[in-house]
């Protein structure tokens, strides 16, 4: 946290010269004291409770040490949406998918993933969605129907080999303003980003870094991700495993290439992990924001907490 008005944080010397001011007033006030009896005074030791008023005490000095840090202009740094941006989510989904090194297997992990991914964007961002195995598909147009996506990513089914460059080739046909838009101009953001999950070489189709070249030009940048172990092998009807590790020196030429970051994910936990740190860095952006209501607020309820116990355990305020 910090504060708009640093300075004025030197008011808070105010809350040891209140308390101190407490602690002379009650000196003061016991010597002043008159019993007319020992009964009397007997009976008021009983009902004497010390820590009940040190509670209430102890609240006003808290809420009076909030409402001065409300005074210095608190800030706190907080998430925001950015503007608007195109998220084409590309999706391997390749028979090498199916391998079982993530749990029950590199296709539910990263169902899973992108599911939270989405829920986690604000929900005015269109997302489309590619896949690609030995060709590639537009499975949905952007759009910023939640359901529809969800559906979409629910129903991948992963078979066939790998064409990696048609997904991104395909991806970028779904830009805003369509096929023949041109980039954005020089020094303006991206209005399309693109998120490629892939856990093998290609076989077919055409080469990546073609297609990342012309991902270039455009501006849209690829963010990469590497899906599995470089031990992950593809189980087969006759027992046999063939060994499937993921293409990650391609993957992170395309990143590079096009401004993108690349991530390797060899568990579901890290493949979530890089969801929902991309998510963060795509959706949201970091600002920040003035807190003193917020600050006010909690020190009234203190206030209030502090001459509550008081008038209930000692009927006066502290």
């Amino acid at each position: 946290m910090i504060f708009e008005s640093p300075q004025r944080l030197l008011l808070l010397v105010l809350v040891p010269l209140v308390l101190l001011g407490y602690l002379l007033a009650r000196r003061r006030a016991r010597y002043a004291i008159r019993f007319p009896a020992t009964g009397v005074l007997a009976g008021v030791v009983e009902r004497t409770v010390p820590w009940r008023r040190w509670v209430s005490v102890g609240l006003y000095l808290l809420a009076l040490t909030v409402m001065l840090l409300g005074v210095a202009r608190p800030q706190a740094t907080v998430a925001v949406p950015k503007e608007q941006v195109t998220v084409l989510l590309v999706m391997d989904v390749s028979g090498s998918m199916n391998a079982t090194d993530m749990r029950p297997s590199r296709i539910e992990a990263a169902r899973r993933s992108a599911t939270a991914f989405v829920d986690a964007l604000p929900r005015t961002f269109p997302i489309g969605i590619v896949a690609f195995n030995e060709g590639a598909d537009v499975l949905l147009p952007p759009t910023t129907d939640r359901s529809e996506i969800l559906e979409t990513i629910a129903h991948l089914q992963a078979y066939g080999g790998t064409a990696m460059g048609d997904g991104i080739n395909q991806a970028l046909e779904l830009r805003p303003g369509g096929p023949t838009a041109p980039p954005p101009p020089p020094g303006h953001n991206p209005n399309a980003i693109m998120l490629l999950e892939s856990d093998g070489a290609t076989t077919t189709g055409s080469d990546p870094m073609q297609a990342a070249e012309r991902a270039r030009r455009l501006r849209i940048p690829v963010h990469t991700i590497g899906v599995g172990t470089l031990e992950g092998k593809l189980p087969q009807l006759s027992g046999s495993r063939i060994p499937v590790p993921p293409d990650l020196p391609t993957l992170r030429r395309v990143s590079a290439h096009t401004g993108g970051r690349f991530f390797h994910a060899p568990t579901e936990e890290e493949l979530g992990g890089i969801y929902q740190e991309l998510g963060s860095q795509i959706g949201f952006r970091k600002q920040p924001q003035e807190v003193t209501v917020v600050i006010v607020a909690a020190a009234l309820l203190l206030l209030l907490a502090s001459a509550t116990t008081s008038m209930i355990w000692t009927s006066r305020l502290p």
